[in-house]
């Protein structure tokens, strides 16, 4: 299964590059090692690399937290649009813009802090 899972791999020569969709592997911050067929998969060796690969999935549910705050930015925007100038209407739209922008930047600042702290334990 780990096989089947890794055949999207980019390279041994190191880290696991690449994504799917946009999303990091699991694996992404593992060491990658060929088998005898020549198929690239994990190398998990110590308590460290279970730290590694949970930095990874909290990537990537930190990306699909980006992705829903983008929604809420556009539901707030055709809310906006639709609100036909109804003042209690466009408060709780301008409302859902701002919550959503707010929640954006401390989605992306924390993926990238999580890159940066499982780039340095790497």
């Amino acid at each position: 299964m780990i096989s089947a899972l890794t055949n999207f791999a980019a390279g041994c020569g190191g880290t696991a590059d690449g994504s799917f969709l946009g999303f990091p592997y699991w694996y992404k911050y593992l060491d990658m090692q060929a088998d005898g067929t020549g198929v690239c998969t994990p190398h998990i060796t110590n308590l460290s690399d279970v730290w590694l690969i949970l930095a990874a999935v909290i990537e990537i549910m930190l990306r699909v937290s980006m992705l829903v705050a983008i929604g809420f930015v556009v539901y707030g925007g055709i809310s906006y649009m639709t609100s036909q100038g109804e003042p209690d209407k466009t408060g709780q739209a301008r409302s859902t813009i701002t919550n959503a922008l707010i929640g954006l930047a401390i989605a992306i600042m924390s993926a990238a802090i999580v890159n940066f702290i499982a780039g340095r334990i790497n």
